[in-house]
């Protein structure tokens, strides 16, 4: 894919955050949105941004994307009214903190619902739809923590190791498969956006403390910048994406320390969390 103009562009998520600076990155460039979210104020207020900034057209929907038959029905109808379908970015996602022994199994439920099965239901749902086109792209939003682990965090881990682990293997399939769809894995790390402060934490813990160290000490990027590396790693077919210094800083020490980064990261985050 050379470029994103006159292409069909689905962005899940985008109400805030990244997505919302990914719709308006792609609406700049002469895209088609369809956008989703599941908080309507923030989705309207992504419409007027994109089409300010010159989408050629836009649509918009509420949609949980944990749930299986609003993607299906989802995508059928953004396909049916665009006529085809060139990007999807599985970019929703929620936090949940906490000790994994205080975490409720309602809790673990929604975290997978949305961070693990929203990216397998939209990529099963478009995937298709991609494949016709003949210049498709699948970008699915991990995580830093898809890449190395942090306690207080044991779900959104294991919910972001699985979305790397799915989009690699999807990548190996669709070269297989001699499919024309590039297929990206995006590894954010401290991003300014709102998913600690809109996030849920286990009983007893302080969310506005989690929520006050995120936003001045550990989220170093702005969405803006995550968007436009997310579109340059999609015009670039690129297949893994790190966001941010903090993201290539801590995976490096993963890879030297092997398994005793745990032992490191263990200790900073006893000193360093509320």
């Amino acid at each position: 894919m050379k470029s994103l103009d006159d292409k069909v562009v689905v962005i899940t998520g985008a109400g805030s955050g990244i997505g919302r600076a990914l719709a308006v990155n792609a609406a700049g460039r002469g895209a088609h949105l369809a956008i989703s979210d599941v908080n309507e104020a923030g989705l309207a207020e992504t419409v007027d941004l994109v089409k300010g900034a010159g989408a050629r057209a836009v649509r918009s929907d509420k949609l949980d994307v944990a749930e299986r038959d609003e993607i299906a029905g989802y995508a059928a109808a953004v396909a049916d009214q665009f006529g085809r379908v060139n990007v999807v970015v599985n970019n929703a996602g929620v936090s949940m903190t906490g000790d994994f022994a205080k975490m409720s199994y309602e809790q673990m439920e929604w975290i997978v619902g949305i961070n693990f099965w929203g990216v397998v239901n939209g990529t099963k749902e478009f995937l298709p739809h991609l494949i016709d086109s003949g210049d498709g792209h699948v970008v699915n939003i991990s995580s830093l923590f898809g890449l190395i682990s942090m306690p207080g965090q044991t779900l959104y881990n294991a919910t972001k190791y699985a979305v790397r682990g799915f989009t690699e293997a999807l990548r190996e399939e669709m070269l297989i498969g001699k499919h024309k769809v590039g297929v990206t894995a995006v590894h954010p790390g401290g991003i300014k956006t709102g998913i600690v402060r809109n996030g849920r934490v286990t009983d007893g813990d302080n969310l506005e403390a989690l929520a006050k160290l995120f936003d001045k000490k550990l989220a170093r990027t702005s969405a803006d910048d995550a968007a436009a590396a997310i579109v340059k790693a999609v015009l670039r077919n690129q297949p893994r994406l790190l966001i941010g210094a903090d993201a290539h800083a801590l995976h490096h020490v993963g890879k030297l320390l092997g398994a005793r980064y745990q032992d490191l990261f263990a200790f900073g985050a006893k000193r360093v969390l509320p």
